[in-house]
């Protein structure tokens, strides 16, 4: 298909549908209470490592002997598309939703999940109520308000977008179509890391003064590839969708045949913003909730960070420094050598989670064991990120963790990122969402979509 053609004819999506073999729900005798028809219709869109492994069939945490449940494992929803430009990763995410579904019925046999290519013929159609977005980090504007229009309500990994005015436009078409929505990820709900949150919040360690981030490291930078044929199973073009067009190599898109190795675009800055992003979206989050300050951010930035001059070249061994207007200080580091973690240091004392999922310790290691008294705040009971979606979606309620908190989370890795680009110390003001007196930063905050056709 001709790559113009196919991005400026979207509405051929929508009458694409009609053509799809869309699978007839199954009769609620099948499931019982939890019948299709009972249940919340969900379209996931991405089935790479993230979509087909975390948020599809779930994971364990034995180190805290928890698992993290995916949509499979939730009683309310029923997967009934998957989308990839992927075909071999699509038709892989088909048969596994498909075996689980038949393993509930008295026949052994389930048939109802369709296969779409294009993700906006998962959006027209009338029979799904909400999409799961798991694909690269530069698809999740564009889709997100995609599927705003169409009144789908909304989770969409993390990080969320390629930039703050790209964020904010998710946020304010979420609010125009008023769908229920949020930001994809799990940290919220693993208790260590909420637990940390809770006694911080509930002043066991007095004033919050400083918080200190450890990022993993990252491998080393891979240099420029020679260009290779697309392989038969992927619909390079498609992948490519707003971004400019640049040869196929699979250094840059994804390993084929393979769910298990991390994806490679997550190392190129056209498609991701690196361990910045990627791992910000996870602690700065706890990060600002610790802070109190999720719907809002610090107030000045400064830092300094390698840029590979490579294929792979998001920012690597970094360090960065946020304070915030209530005098908090917070530094994120990653070297060749980091590891995960999160330290808050109050006037009384300290609260470290170390590594993932996380080893929790105290300068006072009876804080460990206090509970929340009276009013003050109780994580211990939160819920899973699918679980409070779909339970979200049924109910009407606001999500745990909602796009416009997950935009003001990935701002922070934002603006540190363009510090680190500009070199110099920077004011920030996170009502406006603006440097101030920085024309050259504030230049960086919009990432326009190479593709007109995907500009919403």
């Amino acid at each position: 298909m001709n790559r113009r053609h196919f991005l400026k004819n979207s509405a051929v999506a929508a009458s694409a549908v009609s053509a799809v073999g869309i699978p007839t729900i199954v009769p609620a005798s099948v499931f019982g209470k939890n019948a299709p028809s009972n249940r919340i219709a969900v379209g996931l869109i991405g089935t790479g490592r993230q979509g087909y492994g975390q948020n599809l069939q779930g994971s364990d945490l034995k180190t805290i002997g928890a698992r993290i449940p995916g949509l499979l494992d939730v009683a309310d929803a029923q997967v009934v598309a998957v989308c990839d430009v992927d075909s071999w990763r699509m038709g892989k995410a088909k048969t596994a939703i498909e075996s689980h579904y038949a393993q509930k019925t008295a026949s052994g046999t389930y048939k109802g999940c369709s296969t779409h290519r294009d993700f906006r013929e998962i959006i027209a159609r009338k029979d799904i109520d909400a999409v799961m977005i798991s694909t690269p980090d530069y698809w999740h504007v564009p889709m997100g308000i995609l599927a705003a229009k169409a009144k789908k309500h909304i989770s969409c990994e993390k990080p969320l977008s390629m930039s703050v005015h790209q964020g904010r436009s998710l946020v304010d078409a979420l609010k125009k179509y008023g769908v229920v929505n949020r930001t994809d990820s799990e940290f919220r709900s693993v208790r260590p890391q909420n637990q940390a949150v809770e006694l911080v919040r509930n002043g066991r360690i007095g004033k919050l003064r400083k918080i200190e981030i450890s990022f993993p490291s990252d491998p080393d930078p891979v240099p420029a590839q020679a260009d290779m044929p697309v392989p038969k199973e992927l619909d390079y073009e498609l992948w490519l969708g707003p971004m400019p067009f640049v040869p196929y190599t699979d250094m840059r898109v994804h390993t084929p045949f393979d769910l298990q190795k991390r994806p490679n675009w997550m190392r190129v800055d056209t498609y991701a913003q690196g361990m910045i992003a990627n791992w910000g979206a996870h602690y700065f989050d706890v990060a600002q909730w610790a802070n109190n300050s999720e719907y809002s951010g610090p107030v000045e930035v400064e830092g300094k960070g390698e840029f590979p001059k490579s294929l792979w070249n998001s920012m690597i061994n970094f360090t960065v420094t946020y304070r915030y207007a209530n005098g908090v200080e917070m530094t994120c580091v990653q070297s060749p050598t980091s590891k995960p973690s999160i330290k808050y240091i109050g006037s009384e004392g300290w609260i470290l989670v170390d590594n993932y999922p996380g080893v929790i310790s105290s300068s006072n290691p009876a804080l460990l064991t206090s509970k929340p008294t009276g009013s003050e705040l109780d994580l211990s009971k939160t819920l899973w990120d699918k679980v409070d979606f779909v339970d979200a979606v049924k109910t009407g309620r606001k999500t745990l963790e909602p796009i416009e908190v997950g935009h003001r989370t990935i701002s922070i890795s934002q603006i540190g990122l363009i510090a680190c680009q500009i070199g110099e110390k920077l004011t920030w003001n996170p009502e406006k969402e603006l440097f101030v007196g920085n024309n050259a930063a504030n230049a960086l905050l919009a990432a326009p979509l190479a593709r007109k056709e995907w500009a919403m």
